[in-house]
């Protein structure tokens, strides 16, 4: 799996903190944007993350590449509506000799569950290549394909959305391929407003669990943001 943090909204922190602070300023948010202390950018910051006024957070947006995971990754990820999504199409690419597949550690720990999985794979992919070379369009052949198929995708969130995100996919209850995926995301995005992502993840780092009987049974360390 490979993460990237393609591009994000310049100066985060102070582009969320100059939309909040234009509420009740008598000035615009240019002059905002240029002329806001650093200590006024983390206390408009704190009074937003502190009140749960998260509109602000929308103002600020995030584009990744993810290389290496699987479709039921993916078929995950989508759910986010408040998202933007662009992924490797089945239908106009068309695979050439091995197919790449994400095979879950699980599965490659077991010798016999190994070579099971490698043996599906393998018939999967010599029946999709026959297919094409029979001139079965690629959107047909892709019939076959599994959810192992590996893909590519951008994602966009904005950071409202982006900590919604982390909150469901950074817990240990979430499936381990896109816990994975979200840990790197987190990675990249908080040196870039480490404020606003500071307590960011499972809501045990910044609260209770949702969970209840269902809980995992080993929270993350807590981050209390009142000490930031």
């Amino acid at each position: 799996m490979q993460v990237e943090l393609l591009y994000h909204t310049p100066d985060p922190e102070r582009a969320i903190a100059t939309a909040a602070r234009l509420c009740y300023a008598p000035v615009g948010a240019s002059e905002l944007m240029e002329t806001m202390p650093p200590e006024r950018v983390k206390s408009v910051l704190s009074t937003i993350m502190g009140s749960g006024h998260f509109s602000t957070l929308e103002h600020a947006s995030y584009a990744f590449a993810v290389d290496g995971v699987s479709r039921a990754l993916t078929h995950q990820l989508v759910r986010h509506r408040i998202a933007s999504f662009n992924q490797q199409s089945q239908r106009y690419v068309k695979f050439k000799g091995d197919i790449p597949m994400v095979k879950p550690a699980s599965v490659a720990a077991d010798p016999e569950c190994n070579r099971l999985f490698d043996e599906a794979a393998a018939a999967v992919a010599e029946a999709y290549r026959a297919l094409v070379a029979a001139g079965i369009p690629a959107e047909d052949a892709r019939y076959l394909l599994p959810n192992a198929c590996e893909t590519k995708i951008v994602i966009t969130m904005n950071v409202r959305e982006l900590l919604h995100f982390f909150e469901l996919r950074c817990c240990n209850r979430a499936q381990w391929e896109i816990r994975e995926m979200a840990w790197k995301m987190l990675e990249l995005a908080r040196p870039t407003a480490p404020y606003i992502f500071a307590d960011a993840g499972a809501p045990c780092i910044h609260g209770v669990c949702p969970e209840g009987k269902m809980t995992c049974g080993n929270p993350y360390p807590r981050v209390d943001r009142s000490q930031l």
